[in-house]
């Protein structure tokens, strides 16, 4: 089997645009068990401390609308990661379990990750640590559990 880099970018999909130079790789992923519940407060603090510490401000992250990649190191440039190596990413869900929740199902590290040392854990941790949350703590970050929206199908 052979693997090709696939260059992403181009123009915003209904508000999503893809960043240029970030390629398809083979990686491994945890599903977060139990997951994370973040309230909506906590979500909007985790993407504004990932979104200060941008890769192309210095930083070592990338946030987009469904999740946080986690870089080696800042860009050379904007769009332009240069020599930077994309180690992971931690992705989420939004209005899970109900409206105005946050739920960090999936923690994936990159093969790049992985010949540097990091593990799906390690991964998580870097992008909970933006806000303090530790992932071997509390796994829901509010007094008590959301209820269950009566309007939505049971599995």
């Amino acid at each position: 089997m052979t693997l090709h880099p696939v260059p992403l970018g181009g123009p915003s999909l209904t508000g999503l645009k893809l960043k240029a130079f970030a390629i398809a790789v083979p990686a491994l992923s945890s599903h977060v068990r139990p997951a994370l519940v973040l309230a909506e407060r906590e979500s909007r603090q985790l993407l504004e401390a990932a979104k200060a510490q941008d890769v192309s401000r210095g930083g070592r992250f990338s946030a987009g609308p469904a999740c946080i990649q986690v870089w080696s190191a800042s860009w050379d440039a904007d769009g332009d990661p240069g020599g930077s190596i994309h180690l992971g990413s931690v992705d989420w869900s939004y209005d899970t379990p109900v409206r105005h929740y946050v739920t960090i199902y999936r923690a994936m590290v990159t093969a790049a990750g992985v010949e540097a040392g990091e593990s799906t854990h390690s991964v998580l941790q870097a992008v909970m640590s933006l806000t303090g949350i530790d992932v071997d703590g509390a796994r829901i970050t509010m007094p008590s559990p959301p209820t269950r929206d009566p309007f939505r199908r049971t599995a």
